[in-house]
């Protein structure tokens, strides 16, 4: 059975995610934009194993249906094929990429015709459309499309070029074996800040890792930046949506932190006030406090960007983003862009002349301490059944601490008296249990993660 998740359906090659599937998938996906009258649909594809041949069956049968399809004519990331359906006259979009999962995936991402991921309700559209049998698909010609240029162009025009004129900034960019490779150069040509490349060129295994931007998989990153004294090391996932973070010593920013600086930055340098805030469920509580002192409202939903994407769609929103990394500004594009998040960290320490490490001091100074941490737990029927207990059973004390409020809009969320907060769900990508936790201290953190992994353990 073909089941999308938080992000799009993803599925391990040869497989489950086969020519045949990718072309059942389409099939469907083909008819609701027909129903809905959108015919005009780009194709992209990442540096994943295949990804151009998949991508390619995608448009043949968007093709075979009578949409008027076009295929990027360059591996690109997902920001890209987003960008393409809101600034450059397309309906729709499909992204062929399973983001930051194992080499062994990959996966189809809808692009919804306001250029951003697909809402729930158009996913069970297409979910419910899925035939039995694969749609044959003759051998095609399909339009090519440059959407990495245009793109380029426009995210040049969101950041503070003059900004990054004034002072000499070193940057070590790691694309993780991406399609975000050779962006930071492009956009930042003609300001004083140089780019370093590692890992820059495509590899289809990722250097036998998931390319997935945490901490575990960056120390050639923190190495580089030790190495070079960089002012600053940025990482992006796989399809270039995600960002991780490495100041000036080499030491990882975790992406609760980042969250923080990016909507802090928007909203106190930036002017952007008017509307709201939206963070996931697995967002930290820094959020909530910087909105507090600003008077934003703050909304939670749950994991993923299709549900943040269902509060842009109804009101006015300032940012939006989650824990794994994925931030939005729905005024420019509502997804996730790793490289315009990237850029924006850098406008940041450009203006406020000051080192990562020291913003970083004074946002928790003046905010509160944040130390958080995620736990992945194979997702076997022994941690399954335990989970669906203590949600249907939630734990009215943890780590010796009275759980203040429950939350079970994604999985199980408890939480403390100072804001610590413990969260229990399954992965929407992967066949994972994933157990999250925010703490002022280490000490702290250790004790909630070590309690909450146990309850599953029992």
């Amino acid at each position: 059975m073909i089941k999308f998740g938080t992000d799009g359906w993803r599925a391990v090659i040869g497989d489950q995610f086969t020519y045949e599937n990718v072309r059942r998938v389409a099939k469907a996906h083909a008819q609701v934009l027909k129903e809905k009258n959108l015919r005009r649909v780009i194709v992209g594809y990442d540096w994943r194993f295949s990804s151009e041949l998949f991508a390619r069956q995608v448009c043949g049968v968007f093709k075979a249906e009578g949409l008027e399809v076009f295929l990027s004519n360059s591996a690109c990331t997902t920001p890209m094929v987003s960008f393409a359906v809101k600034y450059l006259g397309f309906e729709a979009g499909v992204m062929i990429t399973a983001s930051h999962n194992p080499p062994y995936y990959n996966g189809y991402k809808i692009k919804e015709s306001f250029g951003g991921s697909a809402t729930p309700a158009f996913v069970k559209e297409v979910e419910s459309r899925i035939p039995l049998d694969p749609p044959h698909v003759e051998d095609i010609t399909v339009e090519l499309k440059d959407i990495k240029n245009p793109y380029i162009e426009e995210v040049r025009n969101w950041i503070d070029t003059e900004i990054l004129k004034e002072e000499s900034l070193l940057l070590v960019h790691d694309a993780m074996h991406g399609t975000s490779s050779g962006l930071f150069n492009a956009v930042l040509n003609n300001t004083r800040v140089s780019v370093l490349g590692i890992r820059s060129h495509r590899d289809p295994l990722f250097g036998n890792h998931a390319p997935e931007p945490v901490d575990r998989y960056l120390n050639p990153l923190k190495e580089k930046v030790r190495a070079v004294s960089a002012h600053i090391g940025i990482a992006n996932d796989g399809d270039g949506d995600r960002i991780a973070l490495v100041d000036e010593r080499g030491n990882f920013i975790n992406t609760q932190l980042i969250y923080a600086l990016l909507l802090l930055h928007l909203v106190k340098h930036r002017g952007f006030r008017r509307g709201c805030v939206v963070k996931t469920v697995s967002t930290t509580y820094l959020a909530d406090r910087i909105c507090r002192e600003e008077g934003i409202r703050i909304k939670e939903v749950p994991v993923g960007f299709k549900n943040i994407n269902e509060i842009i769609l109804k009101e006015e929103v300032i940012f939006g983003g989650e824990e794994s990394g994925g931030y939005g500004i729905p005024i420019y594009l509502p997804e996730r862009d790793g490289l315009l998040s990237g850029l924006l960290l850098l406008e940041l320490i450009a203006l406020k002349e000051k080192r990562l490490s020291e913003i970083v001091n004074e946002l928790q100074e003046t905010y509160g301490k944040s130390f958080y941490r995620r736990i992945d737990l194979p997702a076997d029927l022994r941690i399954k059944d335990k989970l669906k207990r203590i949600i249907q059973d939630p734990p009215e004390s943890l780590a010796e601490r009275s759980v203040e409020k429950v939350s079970t809009m994604d999985g199980l969320k408890l939480t403390f008296d100072d804001e610590s907060w413990v969260l229990f769900r399954p992965s929407g990508t992967e066949p994972l249990i994933r157990v999250y936790a925010e703490a002022p201290s280490k000490e702290e953190l250790v004790k909630l993660l070590e309690s909450a992994t146990s309850l599953l353990r029992v």
